[in-house]
Formats: C-alpha cells, sequence, structure tokens
C-alpha cells in the first residue's frame, strides 16, 4: 500500500570545524550564498540518505563509489542487470514497454521509489529511450541560521619520489577550508499522490524517518572528522490525509527563530501535532 497520508519534515544539525560540503568550483570552500549564508545542497542530502539507506541494509540505485556493493561499474550496467529478467535489456529495448521497466526499477530500489530517476538511454531508434520517474520525497538545501565564519588553512603534502624512496619530491602546497560553528536547517516534504505512482508506502516513510537523525554517521572524512557534524533534531509532521492538512509552505514556517545555539520555537497548528526527535 502506497503512503496513506502526507508528511513534512524538517531537520536541524550543527557543523563544527567541518567543511559541510565544498563547492568544486571555488576552491571546495563550504558553499555560501551572496549574504554568506552557508549552504549544503539539496545533492549533498540525498547522497548521504542513499549512504544511510545502504547501511541498513536497503538497495540503492545511485551507489557512491566508495560503497558499491554489486561491483557494477555504472547506473547503466546496474539497470540493465537488474532488470535483464524482461529482455535482452528492459532499459534499451523497444519491446519492453518503459513502464514496466520503470516500475521494476522502483520495486527494487528505494532511492528510485523515493527520490525519482531518469533513466535515459541510446536505442535502435535515433532517439533513444527515457524513462521519467518523478518521486514522492523532496528535500531542499540546507541554510546556516546566520553567516558562517570559514577559516582557511595553507598545507603541505610531501611524499616519497620514485625509485626507491630515498629522494623526497617537491612539496605540494594546498588549501583547506572548514566552517567554525554553525547550525544548518533543511526542509523536506513527502506526496501521497506522487507515492502512488512509485508505490512509496508507510514502511518506506518509516526507513527514512529512522535514517534522518543518523544522517552523518558512517561520512567521516578529512573535510569532516567524526563528531564534527551532528543532527540535533527531526521535526516530523504527519498529517491526517493524502492531500494534507495545511500546505508544506505553512507547516515549515511554524519552525522559527532558529537560534546559533540549536535552540528554536515552534508554533503549533490546529489539528497537527509534530513529533521531534533527537538526532544520535
Amino acid at each position: 500500500m502506497s503512503l496513506e497520508n502526507k508528511i513534512d519534515f524538517a531537520i536541524i544539525f550543527s557543523v563544527k570545524n567541518a567543511n559541510p560540503n565544498g563547492d568544486p568550483l571555488n576552491g571546495n570552500r563550504p558553499r555560501t550564498d551572496y549574504d554568506g549564508f552557508g549552504e549544503v545542497s539539496d545533492v549533498c542530502l540525498k547522497r548521504k540518505i542513499r549512504d544511510r539507506m545502504q547501511d541498513a541494509g536497503h538497495a540503492v540505485f545511485v551507489q557512491s563509489d566508495e560503497k558499491k556493493t554489486d561491483g557494477m561499474p555504472s547506473l547503466k550496467a546496474r539497470a540493465e542487470d537488474a532488470t535483464h529478467g524482461l529482455g535482452r535489456d528492459a532499459f534499451n529495448n523497444k519491446k519492453t514497454p518503459p513502464e514496466k521497466a520503470g516500475k521494476m526499477a522502483c520495486e527494487k530500489w528505494l532511492d528510485v521509489r523515493s527520490f525519482g530517476q531518469l533513466f535515459a538511454f541510446k536505442g535502435e531508434e535515433k532517439d533513444g529511450v527515457s524513462i521519467p520517474i518523478r518521486g514522492p520525497v523532496s528535500i531542499q538545501s540546507a541554510f546556516s541560521v546566520e553567516p558562517v565564519s570559514i577559516t582557511s588553512t595553507q598545507i603541505t603534502k610531501s611524499v616519497s619520489g620514485e625509485g626507491d624512496g630515498t629522494k623526497k619530491s617537491s612539496d605540494t602546497m594546498g588549501m583547506k577550508h572548514r566552517v567554525d560553528k554553525a547550525i544548518y536547517v533543511t526542509f523536506g516534504s513527502m506526496n501521497s499522490q506522487l507515492a502512488e505512482r512509485t508505490g512509496f508506502s508507510n514502511t518506506d516513510a518509516e526507513i527514512i524517518k529512522s535514517v534522518l537523525p543518523r544522517l552523518f554517521e558512517g561520512d567521516a572524512s578529512s573535510a569532516r572528522p567524526e563528531g564534527s557534524m551532528a543532527v540535533e533534531k527531526v521535526i516530523w509532521w504527519q498529517h491526517n490525509c493524502k492531500a494534507g492538512q495545511y500546505s508544506s509552505a505553512k507547516v515549515h514556517k511554524t519552525l522559527k527563530t532558529v537560534a546559533p545555539d540549536g535552540s528554536y520555537v515552534l508554533e503549533n497548528l490546529d489539528g497537527l501535532v509534530p513529533e521531534v526527535i533527537a538526532g544520535f
């Protein structure tokens, strides 16, 4: 059974001496908007959700290189391997209805039926085949509650040269950036009407609910040391109907005055009581 109730959610998370989302077009400095507020893109957040889904043992289509579990070299290879039972090539075979291949993808991969996916491959004809799947789960970019202070440190990397390793190669200079301390907030929603198309269920919603408080578990790196990023609160609004009692915009606006220390004010809406979940 597909999702029975519209759901809205918010995530409040903290950053301390870490680079939450580097901008490759700006020397990998932490992303900021024109007013200096820190930003973490929705793509980055969905990547972390997918990773936590995998950690929990669920099948994920868009796997990172570090977390590949099936040895497939590309998304195309993964799609074709998974749908081999539909024929020679379900995603590249004009004899296979696109709806059938899309349905199979939604049934197999949790992230496809959650976020959607565009499958586009070359076909026997010039235009090829394109299978768009619109997912019911959306998430916004996260923004800091106040402008962020960014510290940039020059680093030196030195490695042994060629041969027997006795000769030292020339040092390589680089820069490392971090956000000193900040609180970020993001919002998301789950649409019941779109859930009917992908088969996204109440159980799937509970899976995402369970991974959001653990968003940064197992995500440590040089740019994000262990413990430098943490979910403080997840706020979960479950409506009493598919269409929702209120618009997502109105629901999200009830989270007010998120302070630099992570405290917040949450207004009430008649008949819609949020569940507040502590981060891990």
